[in-house]
């Protein structure tokens, strides 16, 4: 599996030939307007909750690429009224059997909400299962002991985890999260975009380091082989 990092909590995970892509912000980013919305990749496009910071480009990119847009019923419904073609719901605690693999929706202990103030629904995080691997991605999250279902449900390769604080749980916590679902790979997102989770990441990689796990912190525009 291939990661790579469009930056905040913008990724993609390429599964043979299926490209899943994460919460897209990137045209409303700062650190990453060297990024266009026209070299993104995706098959399907998965949306943990309602804030801009995680939404914004989805339609455009859906409307670019034909992606499948995978997210809770409220949003799923929000993105239908916005024209976006290939829509799929699942809220936490479902799961989807797609090309790839399987889609597993978690709770995250987190708000959700559209830019004009309407309730989103439930934030999520979400867990993908597939013949090259299996990893997590929490979406905006406090740390939870829930985070221990993850493990209960299946192993996972790696974990991409919320570690700039104020907004989410912070580094410490993160390890901690790490911790209950098993890992000992964690790629750390939303952080550093905003002045109020700006981090140093040389501390947290080394926290990180004495607890015996790997933080991964990739460059916008980087990639990550697992």
């Amino acid at each position: 599996m291939q990661l790579h990092y469009y930056g905040h909590s913008c990724f993609s995970v390429t599964i043979g030939k299926q490209t899943l892509l994460f919460d897209p912000f990137i045209s409303g980013n700062e650190l990453a307007q060297h990024i266009s919305l026209a070299t993104v990749q995706a098959d399907y496009i998965l949306v943990s909750h309602g804030h801009y910071d995680h939404m914004q480009d989805v339609v455009e990119l859906a409307r670019l690429t034909g992606a499948t847009v995978i997210a809770g019923w409220e949003l799923y419904q929000y993105f239908s009224k916005q024209g976006v073609a290939h829509l799929q719901p699942l809220n936490p605690g479902g799961e989807l059997s797609l090309p790839f693999g399987i889609v597993k929706a978690f709770p995250a202990w987190h708000s959700s909400s559209l830019p004009d103030g309407t309730y989103a629904g439930m934030a999520a995080g979400f867990v993908v299962k597939s013949g090259e691997g299996n990893f997590y991605y929490s979406g905006d999250t406090a740390l939870s002991k829930d985070m221990s279902l993850v493990a209960d449900w299946t192993a996972i390769d790696f974990a991409v985890l919320p570690i700039g604080g104020a907004l989410t749980m912070g580094y410490t916590d993160a390890m901690i999260a790490a911790e209950l679902v098993q890992t000992t790979q964690v790629v750390g997102v939303h952080y550093d975009t905003f002045g109020f989770i700006r981090i140093d990441k040389g501390e947290a990689t080394a926290s990180f380091e004495a607890a015996g796990i790997a933080l991964h912190l990739p460059g916008i525009g980087e990639s990550i082989t697992f």
